[in-house]
C-alpha cells in the first residue's frame, strides 16, 4: 500500500478544499470522499468507504474511441486492488453523446466487453449547469488550482489519495 501511495502521490491532482459537500460527522474524511453517489445498480455508494485507498476516478463512455481503456484500467485494477487501488467509473454522456445507454445497459456492455468489476456509478452529468457535485468539487479552482475547469473529455482521470487529513 505504501508503495501505491507513493505512486499516486506522485501523480496526485488535488483533489481537497473548497467547501465540504455535505454534511459528515468524520471530519477526517477528505472532502473528495464526502460524496454519496449512486451505483449503476441504483444502491448508494458513500465514497467515504474508500478512505484510506487511493482513488482514481475516471468519466467513462462506452461508444467513444477511448472504450478500450477499459481494459487497461481492469488490468490496473486486478493489478493493484489487494493494495489499495480503487478505481470509480462514472459513466457521461456530454461527449458527442458516446454513452446514451441506460445504467442497466451501461453495466451489461462493460461486464460483457470488459470484463469490468471495479466500482461503477450511474450516469452522471459532468460539466455544465447541471454537473454533479462530485464533478463540480473534483474541477473547481478551491479544489484544483492547477488544473480547473470543465473537463474536456470521455475518459479524464482524478486521482486522489483517501487519507486521513
Amino acid at each position: 500500500m505504501k508503495k501505491l501511495v507513493a505512486l499516486a502521490v506522485a501523480l496526485l491532482i488535488p483533489c481537497t478544499g473548497g467547501a465540504a459537500p455535505r454534511e459528515k460527522e468524520e471530519k477526517k474524511v477528505p472532502p473528495v470522499l464526502k460524496f454519496t453517489m449512486k451505483g449503476l445498480d441504483g444502491k448508494s455508494v458513500d465514497l467515504s468507504q474508500f478512505q484510506g485507498k487511493v482513488v482514481l476516478i475516471v468519466n467513462v463512455a462506452s461508444q467513444c474511441g477511448y472504450t478500450p481503456q477499459y481494459k487497461g484500467l481492469q488490468k490496473l485494477y486486478d493489478t493493484y486492488k489487494k493494495d489499495g487501488l480503487v478505481i470509480l467509473g462514472v459513466p457521461a454522456n456530454e461527449f458527442g453523446k458516446q454513452e446514451p445507454g441506460t445504467d442497466k445497459e451501461i453495466a451489461e456492455f462493460c461486464t460483457s466487453n470488459y470484463g469490468v468489476t471495479f466500482p461503477m456509478l450511474s450516469k452522471v452529468i459532468v460539466k455544465g449547469i447541471h454537473q454533479a457535485p462530485l464533478y463540480k468539487h473534483l474541477t473547481s479552482k478551491e479544489t484544483n488550482p492547477k488544473s480547473a475547469g470543465d473537463i474536456k473529455w470521455n475518459f479524464t482521470k482524478f486521482l486522489t489519495v483517501g487519507v486521513k487529513s
